[in-house]
């Protein structure tokens, strides 16, 4: 985001993949433009393929039950042993497979830490026969698909703008809920269902993806139960409050711009679970907090069903530039 302050087109996509029917007609696969600073310079990680003889960006087929998010840092791992956690959406390719079916890869920028590069036990193998870091020139040049250079050059503008190093604030949805006309306790009480269950614990490996540390939720039942799943794989503690409940917001003593004020202000990747309702004015408030311009973008970010989220990635040294982008994650269950 530059002084413009404006929401570009990538902050305006949806997980277009996760919204839709996933079908026999595509193969959606995940990947990263995985990124490390080197000597004050940037450089980035190339794959050399054995069986394929060519080199190209990490990426891989998305496993059964899994949402993107996690496919791109599980395929980055298990292709360079390099652990990450994901920033700003950086595009999707699509191109036809032998078979003429398509395939759909959705790109993120991934940081490689010190200590992560330190921590990889990545040896040639049969599949990878080996990885380097390189310039973002010489990338351009090595690539062998021109599918992977136009991903390239989308994460180079970033470079460009400043705002590569990015953390994200989740909305998250509470998972699916029992019926008011089948609970006979307060609302705040009414607990998730089955299915709701199921929802909390298929997110886990998606917001741990994009590195989610602090966990906020709403008082309600059916928020707490929705995020107890991350909280335990976590290991961390939520913070539990009234604050971006829905009763407070009816009632008119919730207090949004606080909690939201906060995360902006710490800058550490965090997610906030509410309610339906809440979460227009929970995302508009995200939006005032980072001088952005207000756009449809807000109302379609804040549509979520239950246990879907939405990821708003904000610049780490300037997070009062704007909203660099937002994309909404849905889950299969």
């Amino acid at each position: 985001m530059t002084a413009s302050k404006t929401v570009p087109e990538r902050a305006k996509r949806d997980d277009a993949a996760a919204r839709s029917k996933w079908t026999d007609k595509a193969v959606y696969a995940a990947g990263a433009v995985v990124w490390r600073i080197v000597e004050g310079k940037l450089r980035i990680l190339l794959i050399h393929r054995t069986k394929y003889r060519d080199v190209t960006l990490p990426k891989g087929k998305v496993d059964p039950g899994e949402m993107l998010a996690e496919t791109a840092v599980r395929e980055v791992h298990e292709e360079t042993g390099i652990s990450v956690r994901l920033g700003v959406p950086v595009g999707v390719s699509r191109y036809h497979l032998p078979s003429n079916k398509q395939k759909v890869v959705h790109y993120w920028a991934a940081e490689a830490t010190d200590d992560a590069i330190r921590a990889s036990t990545f040896v040639p193998n049969r599949e990878i026969a080996a990885i380097e870091w390189v310039s973002v020139k010489k990338a351009r040049s090595r690539l062998s698909y021109p599918v992977d250079q136009e991903i390239l050059d989308f994460f180079a503008n970033l470079v460009e703008d400043g705002v590569l190093r990015t953390f994200p604030i989740v909305a998250l949805r509470h998972g699916k809920a029992l019926a008011r006309s089948e609970w006979d306790g307060a609302d705040a009480a009414r607990p998730l269902t089955e299915r709701g269950r199921r929802q909390a614990k298929s997110i886990v490996g998606p917001l741990r993806a994009f590195g989610v540390r602090k966990i906020i939720t709403s008082d309600a039942v059916r928020c707490i139960e929705t995020i107890e799943p991350l909280a335990w794989a976590l290991g961390r503690k939520p913070v539990i409050t009234d604050q971006i409940g829905q009763e407070a917001w009816e009632s008119g003593t919730a207090d949004l711009r606080s909690v939201v004020g906060r995360r902006v202000r710490a800058g550490k990747p965090a997610v906030l679970c509410s309610h339906s309702p809440v979460l227009p004015a929970l995302l508009s408030e995200i939006v005032l907090a980072t001088a952005t311009v207000h756009g449809s973008y807000v109302g379609s970010a804040s549509d979520l069903e239950p246990a879907a989220f939405s990821v708003v990635h904000l610049s780490t040294s300037n997070p009062g530039s704007g909203i660099i982008a937002i994309e909404t994650h849905v889950p299969k269950d």
